[in-house]
């Protein structure tokens, strides 16, 4: 009881940290995500470990978890995408220490494993594309969709060596790694309840067959001759 409490706090938190970010009355950009897309999820899983895992955990996904469902094979997870030295059984955790987080950001960044099932795919997409330069803010920089927000343009140097459409490219690989992130169980659902409407419908089929078997004595009755 007292885990299924913490779990609960934990979620709680993190949808009241996220919700703090909210924004309305903006415009968003279609992210057009694919869940099945397998080498959209494997750049994207590349892309958040290099440029969002150093401030933002994942704390309800484990390495071997993204590991087996994307087919990344472990060795390069282990030797280019664990920067804290964990196993590759734990959680992703990020690696700035939270009092130096309050210090230089004003907060503790939230944990992002169900950013895109609260946010949704579109303003993830759109937020990480909208930073524009502004002095008046600490890092030089301010966002569109989330006004004044304490976060930098971490993804300045990808913007500046791709091309526009390379750089949308790339941002849709993380917000649908983040989608799957939000929900894994989606790259097997669909295959599931094929299967679960298969099982059912030949389980209506012999349940129907056995009625009507049992039922002819009802109809019937053993001392009348069947017609």
């Amino acid at each position: 009881m007292n885990n299924i409490f913490k779990s609960a706090t934990a979620i709680i938190a993190i949808i009241v940290s996220l919700g703090s970010t909210a924004s309305s009355g903006v415009s968003l950009d279609a992210a057009n995500t694919d869940i099945n897309d397998k080498a959209s999820l494997q750049n994207g899983a590349k892309l958040f470990m290099n440029y969002c895992s150093g401030c933002h955990s994942l704390q309800f996904l484990r390495y071997n978890k993204f590991t087996e469902d994307l087919a990344i094979p472990k060795n390069y997870v282990v030797e280019n995408l664990m920067f804290n030295g964990e196993k590759t059984g734990e959680t992703i955790t990020s690696s700035m220490p939270p009092d130096g987080a309050t210090r230089w950001f004003g907060g503790v960044p939230p944990d992002l494993s169900l950013v895109a099932r609260y946010k949704g795919t579109d303003w993830i997409y759109s937020y990480l594309r909208s930073f524009y330069p502004d002095s008046s803010r600490p890092f030089g920089v301010n966002n569109r969709v989330f006004k004044n927000v304490s976060m930098p343009d971490i993804l300045w140097h990808l913007k500046l060596s791709s091309t526009e459409k390379e750089f949308n490219d790339s941002v849709r690989d993380i917000v649908n790694f983040l989608d799957y992130v939000g929900e894994p169980s989606k790259l097997i659902s669909p295959t599931i309840g094929f299967k679960v409407l298969g099982f059912l419908l030949v389980l209506l089929i012999l349940t129907f067959l056995l009625k009507k078997e049992y039922w002819k004595d009802v109809k019937y009755g053993k001392w009348r001759v069947k017609s």
